[in-house]
């Protein structure tokens, strides 16, 4: 049986709680909400306002659950306005949208305590990609699987509020 559309999303987002939802020594449970910029990459759609590769504004949310040196991620990221550059106006929408489930290594916290600890992620999900063009001539609206692999480091300023630098 095949698992469509928005069923895969619930899917990974149940796997992602239900692994969090586990108990272990020494664990974390964080809620990271994040604004970033998206650089660099390519695509394989039609980029009528060649805006891709560019700095674009990435929102979004992450919740975390990490143990003594492994854990699991659950991220939901939105880039409203992916492929439009505002000046040419041939893009008159367009959005792209992830959600991802990660495996997370952790430097042992009884080792890093409160201090800076490093991590390395890695997982998958899907990503759902909208565009409408002037015309309707190159509209896409199509979800794909991802993979996503990272690193960054996560440091404490209290025992509740804390600092996550992703690279």
């Amino acid at each position: 049986m095949r698992v469509q559309g928005a069923a895969r999303s619930t899917v990974v987002l149940t796997a992602g709680l239900l692994l969090m939802s586990a108990r272990t020594y020494a664990e974390d449970r964080q809620i990271r909400p994040f604004i970033g910029v998206t650089f660099g990459g390519g695509n394989t759609f039609v980029d009528p306002e060649l805006v891709v590769g560019k700095a674009n504004l990435l929102l979004g949310a992450s919740a975390v659950f990490l143990g003594e040196m492994f854990g699991a991620e659950v991220d939901v990221a939105d880039a409203p306005g992916f492929f439009e550059s505002g000046d040419r106006s041939l893009v008159r929408g367009s959005r792209v949208t992830t959600i991802s489930g990660n495996v997370v290594v952790a430097a042992p916290h009884r080792l890093t305590e409160y201090s800076l600890r490093p991590y390395l992620v890695g997982g998958g999900g899907l990503m759902r990609v909208r565009t409408t063009t002037l015309f309707n001539v190159f509209d896409v609206s199509t979800v794909m699987p991802v993979l996503d692999v990272g690193v960054g480091v996560v440091g404490f300023l209290t025992n509740r509020t804390g600092i996550h630098c992703p690279v």
